[in-house]
C-alpha cells in the first residue's frame, strides 16, 4: 500500500522534473552561488536555551495540508511573514510544494525579501537539485526527513546543505529515525508528532521521543499546536523550538498570537 508521503513525493519528483526542464542543473548551481550567504539558522535556533522572552518559534507560511485541507489563502506572504518576525520568530518556514500544501518557490522569493532573520525550504527534499534551488531563493534553512531517505542519501544531502552555508531540520518521528539523524551528524533535529504515513496526531509523541534526543543538538518540536499550552509543554518537555504552521495562519493576529505562544513557556 502506498502511504501518504511517497504519494507525496512522487507529484514532487514530478514537479522537479518540469522545473528541471527550465532552468537546467549548471543553471541552477550558478544561482545559488551567486546567492548572498545564508543567514545562521543554528544559532537562531539555539539561542532559545538563554532567550528571557520564551521558546523559539519557527512560523510557517502555509495554506493548505493534505490532512486538514484549505488553511488560509495567504495573499500576501511577504506582510504575513513581517508579522511574524515583528512578533519575535526565530526562523520563518515557506512550505514550496504545490500539490498538497499550495505553496512556491515564488512565496519563498517573497519572505526571503520581506525579513531579516532565516528562512526555512520546507519540502520534500530527495534530489540534489532541490539543495541549489533552496540556496538560489534564498534559504537558510531546508528540512530532510529520515523517513523518505535512506542513510546514504541522508548523509549525502547533509554534507551539501553544509558545503551551500545552509543548515538541515532534520525530521524524525520514531527512536529508530532519531538514531540514525544523530549518528549522520545531525545539528538541528525535529520530532515531528504527525505521522508522515498516516497523518495521525499524537502530541504526547514528542515528549515520549525527547528522551532519546542528545543535550548537543537543537531540539525541535513539530506539529499538534492548537494552543499556547501545546507550545508550553513542548518547552517544558525539552524542545528548543516549536515549528508553528496552522494555528498561526489561521489566526486574525498572527503577530500577537506568536507572542502568546512564546510568553506562555514562561509560566
Amino acid at each position: 500500500m502506498v502511504s501518504v508521503l511517497d504519494s507525496i513525493i512522487t507529484g514532487v519528483r514530478e514537479d522537479l522534473q518540469a522545473r528541471r526542464a527550465l532552468i537546467p542543473h549548471e543553471q541552477i548551481v550558478a544561482a545559488a552561488a551567486a546567492a548572498a550567504p545564508a543567514l545562521d539558522a543554528h544559532a537562531a535556533l539555539l539561542a532559545g536555551r538563554a532567550d528571557p522572552h520564551g521558546v523559539r518559534i519557527i512560523a510557517e507560511v502555509k495554506r493548505s495540508s493534505p490532512s486538514k485541507g484549505a488553511l488560509a489563502e495567504i495573499p500576501d506572504p511577504a506582510r504575513l511573514a513581517r508579522s511574524y518576525q515583528d512578533g519575535g520568530a526565530a526562523v520563518i518556514s515557506v512550505l514550496t510544494e504545490g500539490r498538497r500544501f499550495n505553496g512556491s518557490l515564488a512565496d519563498l522569493d517573497a519572505v526571503r525579501a520581506a525579513v531579516e532573520i532565516p528562512v526555512l525550504r520546507k519540502d520534500f527534499m530527495v534530489e540534489e537539485y532541490q539543495f541549489y534551488e533552496a540556496r538560489a531563493h534564498g534559504a537558510d534553512l531546508v528540512l530532510l526527513i529520515v523517513a523518505a531517505l535512506e542513510d546514504e542519501k541522508l548523509r549525502h544531502f547533509l554534507a551539501l546543505t553544509h558545503e551551500l552555508g545552509m543548515e538541515a531540520l532534520v525530521e524524525a518521528h520514531t527512536e529508530e529515525e532519531i538514531a540514525r539523524a544523530v549518528a549522520l551528524g545531525a545539528k538541528i533535529v525535529g520530532v515531528n508528532v504527525r505521522n508522515l504515513k498516516t497523518l495521525e496526531v499524537d502530541v504526547a509523541h514528542y515528549a515520549t521521543m525527547a528522551q532519546h534526543l542528545p543535550a548537543d543538538v537543537v531540539r525541535i518540536a513539530e506539529s499538534g499546536v492548537t494552543s499556547a499550552q501545546v507550545v508550553a509543554d513542548y518547552a517544558a518537555q525539552g524542545a528548543d523550538a516549536v515549528l508553528v504552521g496552522e494555528a498561526l495562519v489561521k489566526d486574525g493576529e498572527p503577530e500577537t498570537a506568536l507572542r502568546s505562544f512564546r510568553s506562555a513557556s514562561l509560566v
